[in-house]
């Protein structure tokens, strides 16, 4: 199982081990004793050097994780605008092939709605819809404009092969996500940051405070970002609002 598919899992296991890791840290210093005074300066600006760079990781990775976001949302939009922009040239085809190729159409948008919408245990069925129905539209278009080559053959021709390129593009654009080095070094600079959070807690009062708070602020911050990064984990997902538009206004004009 790919924890970062499940942002509740990733917060419940980066609270635990950034906790345990911050533990660690006082249960180091009560072995080793405690910092001498003259170097408490010197760890405190340590400590905060390494907050900072944390700070500046999660930054990073959250804006990675939105720019990926915003990336797919706009592929929906520029996909489901091909889609009714290629279902209105279809008209370019004589008519018996136009009609075949609508009706493909239907049955394409319907598998791109669902391709936003299915969990990952139905993508291979959907997929391997898609890439059928695909090679049928090719066909659909590319036959008659060989029987018959003209500039508005052509125009759905090259219509239809946008409309199949960016299916591609989308599909890429999922499988383009935060890179597991990245979450690794996040992860490695969190536990050093709680061991010296740990380890420079002086009273047992602001150390019980402190090894709870920072975990949970560190570990709440990879939730929401593992969220946006993953298309088909937690709760913010792109919905395919402009393609069920698309769909709808097909299903309203198509002819009866």
């Amino acid at each position: 199982m790919n924890l970062l598919r499940h942002p509740i899992l990733v917060f419940v296991v980066s609270m635990i081990v950034l906790w345990l890791f911050s533990i660690l840290g006082a249960m180091f210093r009560r072995r080793h004793g405690d910092i001498e005074a003259d170097e408490r300066e010197d760890f405190g600006f340590l400590v905060a050097s390494s907050l900072t760079l944390l700070g500046l990781i999660i930054g990073f990775s959250f804006s990675m994780a939105i720019g990926r976001y915003d990336q797919r949302k706009n592929l929906e939009a520029d996909e489901a605008n091909k889609i009714g922009t290629e279902y209105i040239r279809l008209d370019f085809l004589p008519p018996e092939d136009g009609a075949r190729s609508r009706e493909l159409m239907l049955k394409y948008v319907d598998q791109r709605v669902l391709f936003y919408t299915a969990e990952l245990e139905q993508l291979p069925q959907i997929n391997a819809t898609t890439a059928q129905l695909q090679k049928q539209l090719w066909s659909s278009v590319q036959v008659p404009a060989s029987a018959k080559p003209s500039p508005l053959t052509a125009l759905a021709v090259s219509g239809m092969n946008e409309v199949l390129d960016s299916q591609g593009y989308t599909q890429a654009a999922w499988w383009n996500r935060i890179p597991v080095a990245a979450w690794c070094l996040m992860t490695l600079i969190a536990i050093g940051c709680n061991f010296l959070i740990g380890y420079g807690a002086v009273r047992a009062g602001v150390r019980s405070k402190i090894l709870l708070i920072l975990p949970i602020v560190v570990s709440i911050a990879f939730c929401l970002i593992a969220d946006i990064d993953s298309p088909r984990g937690g709760i913010i997902r792109v919905r395919p609002q402009n393609l069920e538009i698309v769909a709808q206004s097909l299903r309203e004009n198509s002819p009866k």
